[in-house]
């Protein structure tokens, strides 16, 4: 049965299929006003360019930013928030953090662009309190009834129920959501205990908060892809890619869309790791460049990175949901280039995107962008682009760069061209420094792999800017994200707080924990069983998260074998202590490890797409692969007459010197003068040093 893969990006939306006649590949624009028109469009292509009838397909894996733009545009929904009387105020405070210490002038994203605005946040009476749960203050139904009339009023439908201490015990919360449902049947409820039941209150109901912020809009769009899919006669399962690398129901996402926010570039991270294994390469520095964002994630010893739950910020919101560790940036082909009121050269973060998109589109955009510069320096072919399909006006980049850049700066439209290109890699040499060396990562040791359509373009630059040994491209780069969408296993996570000091733990202290593994383990079991998924293809792994008494975050440990007793519990400490010396450095072997969360994560292995291998040389020139010549502007300011190769008819030990581009459908690689590109044995590219 056939597969596809679809990522949605700001510019295009990417697809692969897998079917018995083969791998095939797709790329059509992002319809912007409503994804899952594109999304179908481009099923119905890719099933037509393989021969096959949409109703043959029997998995859709989607990888989608709908949630991540509604954060970043600030257009989600009008939310209304029942919270614990005194406690109203908790998402304004925050944390008292300063996003820039020493700055006079700068934004708090909590405040300044608040998931619940201060009048929809209704507190009531009721509380519970800690370590037990135990209830003092019964709630108070009639004020939530009350507040259920104000939402009615003011037209909101989407409510947020956030109390202190329902981690503990969600008994108030459960309750008030049943009261919500009654006064408001058609209400987009998210309580805090079912999307974070961890302590720290302000991050716990952030991240409801977010869940209700983007909730709406999100399940509209999910099911109505589902809809758009069935009408189209795809009767196939669709999934929907999640922050934490794993896949998940439709269902599931619309009703924790949190879980979903890194959707899109999760799957580029899972392509770009099996990418390395397939170039027998373990550490991989990934840059994912489309046509708005740039996504670099590092992968040491081929293991994806989950992000430390302090880190999981979304728009300056933080959001206790599991991510696979990135880093994104306003840097793609369509990066706009312009210089500010001070005359200062910039490039990004705004984005033409795909309507108007660059100049060069001829759709009526005049600003300059990288899209453009690469025309203009000769690396792209403006008769080429997606394999000829998108026909690409040269003139219109050479007038708008010399319009808003040569000019006013005073140089030559091929200096105002290498300036647009040398920004934008120093942009994004910075962010890999923050996700590689700012964290004792030594890019030396790692090969870089730049995907998305934009992607090989910029490898080698990032490669010289780091250090790193060499450039591995993709087979199909400008589809490496789709890919990996067919390359991640199903996923679910639940979380119970038992907070216990370990070494001094008693039976007590025992049977709670173990009683909570059991709870977790019926969770996420109930989630795979619905799903469908036999019991014998379920894995379930339950971690510990830890941390030194008095420290404000946790880290992850491993689990013993069965029940937690006197006489194993000392497996999590070691686990937690050498957890804390591989990320800091240093651990305290006799300090008391306390556990404040237990994780259960649920997955079911599926069948992973198998990429064939091409061809070994015949020691026949590379001639047959020969294009045809044009000049090309490289970083050094040279131009020279530069050969352009079809990537697709080189065979595995093929050696293209620089200076040289290679051409396919999705993407075009850059290889400079003094490097060679190798084929690799799945018709993957690695680009090094002559002489390396």
């Amino acid at each position: 049965m056939a597969r596809i893969g679809v990522d949605v990006g700001g510019t295009n939306t990417d697809l692969v299929l897998e079917c018995a006649k083969g791998v095939f590949y797709h790329k059509v624009p992002t319809t912007l006003k409503n994804q899952s028109i594109g999304v179908v469009e481009g099923v119905q292509g890719i099933c037509r360019k393989a021969g096959i009838a949409p109703s043959e397909v029997e998995t859709i894996v989607h990888g989608t930013t709908t949630a991540t733009n509604i954060t970043i545009e600030h257009n989600g929904a009008e939310c209304g928030m029942i919270t614990t009387e005194g406690f109203r105020d908790i998402l304004h405070i925050g944390r008292h953090k300063r996003p820039y210490n020493f700055s006079l002038h700068f934004d708090v994203p909590w405040q300044s662009q608040p998931l619940v605005k201060r009048r929809n946040r209704i507190s009531v009476a009721e509380r519970i309190l800690p370590p037990t749960g135990e209830i003092v203050t019964p709630l108070d139904e009639r004020a939530v009834r009350d507040a259920c009339a104000l939402f009615r009023k003011r037209g909101i439908n989407s409510v947020v129920i956030g109390f202190m201490f329902a981690f503990l015990n969600d008994a108030h919360e459960v309750r008030a959501k049943e009261i919500v449902l009654e006064e408001m049947p058609e209400a987009y409820v998210t309580l805090s205990s079912e999307v974070a039941k961890v302590m720290r209150e302000y991050e716990r109901f952030s991240t409801a908060a977010m869940n209700s912020y983007v909730g709406p809009k999100t399940a509209f769009y999910l099911r109505d892809l589902d809809s758009r899919l069935r009408e189209a006669g795809v009767t196939s399962k669709l999934r929907i890619m999640q922050s934490n690398g794993g896949v998940s129901t439709v269902e599931a996402c619309a009703k924790r869309p949190i879980r979903i926010l890194m959707s899109g570039p999760a799957g580029g991270v899972i392509g770009g790791a099996s990418e390395g294994a397939m170039a027998g390469e373990a550490n991989i520095i990934t840059v994912d460049i489309g046509g708005t964002s740039a996504d670099i994630s590092t992968i040491p010893a081929g293991e994806v990175k989950i992000m430390n739950p302090r880190d999981t910020y979304v728009s300056g919101h933080p959001v206790l949901t599991p991510m696979i560790d990135l880093v994104t940036i306003g840097a793609g082909g369509g990066s706009v280039a312009y210089i500010d009121e001070a005359g200062a050269f910039h490039v990004g973060p705004r984005s033409a995107g795909s309507e108007p998109g660059p100049a060069c589109y001829g759709r009526g955009g005049t600003e300059p962008t990288v899209t453009d510069a690469q025309i203009v320096l000769g690396r792209l072919d403006p008769d080429m682009a997606l394999g000829g399909d998108l026909k690409l006006d040269a003139g219109l980049s050479y007038k708008a760069i010399e319009e808003k850049i040569a000019k006013p700066m005073g140089m030559t439209v091929k200096e105002a061209a290498l300036g647009i290109i040398r920004i934008i890699n120093n942009n994004m040499a910075l962010a890999i420094r923050s996700n590689s060396v700012a964290r004792g990562i030594d890019p030396r040791e790692f090969s870089i792999m730049p995907f998305g359509g934009a992607g090989p373009l910029h490898g080698v630059a990032l490669a010289e800017a780091m250090s790193c040994k060499d450039v591995i491209v993709p087979v199909a780069p400008g589809i490496t994200a789709a890919v990996g969408l067919l390359k991640t296993d199903l996923q679910y996570e639940h979380t119970e707080a038992v907070i216990v000091e370990l070494m001094k733990a008693g039976e007590g202290q025992f049977a709670r924990i173990n009683a909570a593994v059991a709870t977790l383990r019926d969770k996420v079991q109930a989630e795979l069983d619905n799903d469908g998924i036999a019991r014998d293809q379920q894995t379930i792994t339950v971690i510990a998260e830890c941390r030194y008494h008095g420290q404000g975050f946790e880290l992850r440990a491993a689990m013993p074998d069965g029940p937690v007793t006197a006489q194993n519990v000392q497996v999590i400490a070691d686990s937690f202590h050498d957890q804390h010396q591989q990320d800091y450095g240093y651990s305290y072997r006799k300090a008391e490890v306390e556990l404040i969360t237990l994780r259960a994560i649920g997955s079911a292995s599926v069948r992973r797409i198998e990429i064939p291998t091409i061809p070994a040389t015949d020691g026949s020139s590379i001639d047959r692969a020969l294009m045809f010549v044009r000049a090309t502007t490289f970083d050094d300011g040279r131009t020279l007459e530069t050969p352009r190769y079809d990537r697709t008819k080189l065979f595995a030990g093929d050696r293209v010197p620089g200076p040289a581009l290679l051409h396919q459908h999705n993407a075009t690689t850059l290889v400079p003068p003094g490097y060679v590109a190798e084929t690799l044995d799945y018709g993957n590219t690695r680009i090094r040093p002559i002489g390396a």
